[in-house]
């Protein structure tokens, strides 16, 4: 099983990523041991979650989602969140 994850971050900029194990990937943001965007930036809040099967499929979605401008985001975060 994997995670597609949406995070605010301190700066209100959005960060997507794909985790297999969600709970270990946010301590890892949240001690600034995670994406190198997002360190300097917190604190960072997850906004949005959802599951995948398979890495693949993540992958896809995660892909999908950062095509995407900052208000189609936000749309998916309160459909949602």
């Amino acid at each position: 099983m994997y995670w597609v994850y949406i995070l605010r971050c301190g700066d209100e900029s959005l960060y997507t990523g794909i985790a297999r194990d969600l709970k270990r990937r946010m301590a890892e943001h949240r001690s600034g041991k995670g994406a190198r965007y997002t360190r300097g930036r917190g604190p960072v809040t997850l906004v949005y979650k959802e599951k995948h099967p398979d890495r693949s499929s993540a992958t896809k979605r995660e892909n999908q989602i950062h095509r995407w401008g900052r208000e189609k985001k936000l749309a998916l975060i309160h459909a949602g969140g």
